[in-house]
């Protein structure tokens, strides 16, 4: 696996900075398998964000993945996934 991983923090911070803070939403709390549309992000801000991964990772997200992965640890894990592909 690549020794650079994805983390909560990574997330919260790409989405700040994409797709800014929801009011009344408190990005900080445990919100790893709150659904996005909770935390009041709708699908053009969750391309955004994964557009930011991409660039920034270096990695494609496949579009597909990206519609199903819901929570937080879901896009986790699915970047976390391709960043160990991109390290064979």
């Amino acid at each position: 696996m690549s020794d650079k991983a994805f983390h909560l923090n990574d997330l919260r911070r790409i989405l700040r900075a994409g797709a800014g803070t929801p009011e009344g939403v408190d990005l900080d709390s445990d919100i790893l398998d709150t659904e996005f549309e909770v935390l009041g992000y709708e699908s053009l801000a969750l391309l955004e964000t994964c557009g930011r991964i991409e660039r920034e990772y270096g990695i494609s997200l496949d579009d597909d993945l990206v519609v199903d992965a819901t929570t937080p640890r879901a896009v986790i894990d699915l970047v976390n996934e391709q960043l160990s592909v991109g390290s064979v």
